[in-house]
């Protein structure tokens, strides 16, 4: 069996958009997130826009998109999910990227790895049945998810600016809590199932 480790923080956060879009209010909520996080995360994107669409023919020979993809969440203590509902479900892009990291069989970089699902909407459900669904394919992948506090964000013109500030006061101070609560889930899953040293 490999060796196993833990550390103390600072903790490592990937952060995977679930929009490629320039202009995508998911990506904004991120860069807000990413501010509003506890200083002992160190939270940076991991990028899916350059993934071709998963081919199991190239499990033998990875193109050194997917390679890099599957290395940053490897590298990472914790990844945390900002996606936006397309037709009731999760983005192909996101969905593309997951099959890209899980596999080939036996190589999933998700397993074990601390998730958190976020997601914002300009609709009244704020991605509710999106994050539904992309729970359903972390739980397959074996990634511990941090289950509450849900966050369903209805998105209104402005919410964050161009500074990556939150502009109401309420919805800062829920993400705050979010965010910290993601905190103590990241330390709570290392410390039980400590991660693969490589």
């Amino acid at each position: 069996m490999p060796e196993t480790y833990s550390h103390e923080p600072p903790y490592t956060i990937g952060v995977i958009c679930g929009s490629i879009a320039a202009s995508s209010i998911n990506r904004r909520l991120a860069r807000a997130l990413m501010k509003l996080a506890p200083a002992d995360l160190e939270c940076s994107f991991i990028e899916i826009d350059q993934l071709a669409l998963y081919d199991r023919d190239r499990d033998d020979a990875y193109p050194p998109e997917a390679t890099a993809f599957k290395e940053a969440i490897l590298a990472a203590d914790g990844i945390l999910i900002v996606t936006p509902e397309y037709n009731r479900s999760i983005p192909g892009a996101l969905k593309n990227a997951i099959d890209w990291a899980s596999r080939p069989y036996g190589e999933n970089a998700l397993t074990r790895k601390p998730v958190g699902v976020i997601g914002a909407s300009p609709g009244g459900i704020g991605t509710a049945v999106g994050q539904q669904h992309l729970k359903t394919i972390l739980s397959f992948c074996n990634a511990p998810m941090m289950n509450e506090i849900e966050a369903y964000v209805q998105y209104p013109d402005g919410l964050v600016d161009d500074d990556d500030e939150v502009t109401v006061e309420s919805t800062k101070e829920f993400l705050s809590t979010y965010m910290q609560a993601y905190d103590d889930f990241v330390r709570r899953v290392l410390t039980v199932v400590p991660q693969q040293q490589a």
